[in-house]
């Protein structure tokens, strides 16, 4: 880091120190301190909104060119240095290299493909019903976005929201989470470095119920983009409804991966595997719930639990490790929290289950298979966020989508299955936002729209092209021509 880890709060072009710090820790490693990072205050705060407003007309009416050129060639830095930005990350959120660093390459994508983009946007012409006028449906930037970000993807969920938010002539307000704060001041430094009008971008670490609550409670913010809990996600509905500002949440998930009678078995392991444990199973796309059909239950279970025997837990920049750390004390005790629950309740441990001590001290866990529960439960209800899997044994198909569906959540389902007839019903009556047939429910592209339904998503959906519903506004004109 080449950065000043208390001088990290950037608003109007400068970098500044905050009220107070936190001390950043590295999971994998609780002797290893990476940092005291700054927290900005609620004047800060109402500081980078003002910078924000006086820059958002400058940078929406900036040359087309000279946008593209700047998301390039952020774009291009996160890719260039992808090894060393995806080490930081997995210092300080726990996932194994190849994660960190697949994310900070993937995050490079994002710049690049919002920077094409910025050349791609057109309007509409229309005739009018009325002889002589002409009509224009254009967009237009929607204003000053607050992004509110989570720390399991630190640098990837940031950048598919400031990306098209940039590219579509908006000015950005970031508060990224205070879990991973090295993360979000290595991306901020690489956007102060290009040529965007001061106050276009600010970063404000500190804490949801600081700077979380003065931005989702401004009058002064024309749109917020957040990722995180349900819970946090109604807040901050309820608080935009109030100023008429445009919000976009993704929330929580309880995603489900059926495994068909057909199906075959390898595939069905690895997509269990990807699905439920990389990562620590700390993603919002995560398949933490397991419905296999009976009648090839047993042998799905006896070469998954094989194959999880197989799996390297340990520090996130060790060799070969599949599986690093949870990213701090309260994960932890929380995930163990849940499988004491599903214990008590009758569930069966099948793999897994304990706390790890390894070389160094860290929040280490063996990734979990619980048998014998029910879809009912609060296990298979709530989100998780753990390397932890249950099964749910049903007897058919029909069984099998109906408990997919039985959830109050709705973003990713998958099966897995030979027959075109199983996937093709499975795509039309899983009640979620993207469905996976023979794939791991965890791995979306960057082009193509992503979000949820029920409560795992509410606004138009992130990504591709989809992302203009959010960062834009519409403006129909009406000419006569004399």
């Amino acid at each position: 880091m080449n950065f000043n880890t208390e001088q990290a709060i950037y608003i109007g072009g400068e970098w500044q120190g905050g009220i107070s710090t936190i001390t950043n820790i590295n999971p994998s490693d609780l002797s290893q301190d990476l940092g005291q990072f700054s927290q900005a205050s609620r004047q800060q705060v109402d500081q980078a909104i003002s910078a924000a407003r006086q820059a958002q007309p400058i940078w929406e009416k900036t040359p087309l060119e000279q946008k593209q050129k700047a998301l390039q060639a952020i774009g291009d830095e996160l890719i260039a240095r992808c090894d060393e930005l995806g080490t930081l990350l997995s210092k300080e959120e726990g996932k194994p290299f190849a994660e960190g660093r697949g994310e900070v390459y993937r995050s490079g994508q994002f710049f690049h493909y919002f920077a094409a983009e910025v050349l791609r946007q057109m309007g509409d012409l229309a005739d009018s019903v009325r002889p002589g006028v002409s009509v224009e449906v254009s967009r237009e930037a929607v204003g000053v976005v607050a992004i509110i970000s989570p720390w399991n993807f630190p640098v990837a969920t940031a950048a598919w929201k400031i990306a098209p938010a940039l590219a579509f002539g908006n000015s950005v307000i970031w508060k990224p989470a205070n879990l991973t704060p090295a993360s979000a001041v290595a991306l901020a430094d690489i956007i102060h470095r290009q040529d965007l009008p001061a106050g276009t971008f600010n970063l404000v670490l500190g804490s949801g119920s600081e700077v979380g609550d003065a931005l989702i409670h401004s009058d002064k913010i024309d749109a917020v983009s957040f990722t995180g809990s349900v819970d946090t996600g109604r807040k901050i509905a309820t608080a935009t409804a109030a100023n008429f500002v445009k919000c976009q949440l993704e929330m929580g998930s309880k995603n489900a991966l059926v495994i068909a009678d057909d199906a075959d078995i390898n595939i069905a392991v690895e997509a269990t595997i990807a699905g439920s444990y990389s990562g620590a199973g700390q993603k919002c796309t995560a398949s933490s719930r397991l419905v296999v059909l009976e009648s090839i239950h047993d042998k799905y279970v006896d070469a998954l639990i094989k194959r999880m025997s197989q799996l390297k837990v340990g520090h996130a920049l060790e060799k070969d490790v599949f599986m690093g750390p949870v990213v701090d004390d309260k994960q932890l005790a929380a995930n163990f929290d849940w499988i004491d629950k599903a214990h008590h309740h009758g569930a069966d441990l099948a793999f897994g289950g304990q706390r790890l001590a390894l070389e160094h001290e860290g929040y280490y866990m063996s990734p979990t298979l619980l048998l014998n529960t029910k879809n009912d439960w609060d296990l298979n209800q709530e989100e998780v966020f753990a390397p932890l899997a249950s099964v749910i044994k049903v007897k058919d198909l029909d069984e099998a989508i109906a408990t997919v569906n039985d959830t109050r959540f709705g973003l990713t389902a998958g099966i897995i299955t030979q027959s075109l007839r199983s996937s093709a019903l499975f795509k039309q009556q899983a009640q979620t936002g993207c469905v996976m047939v023979n794939l791991p429910t965890a791995g979306t592209d960057y082009h193509v729209p992503f979000g949820g339904r029920k409560q795992s998503s509410f606004g138009p959906r992130e990504q591709g092209q989809y992302a203009k519903e959010f960062y834009t506004v519409i403006k129909t004109a009406y000419q006569r021509p004399y």
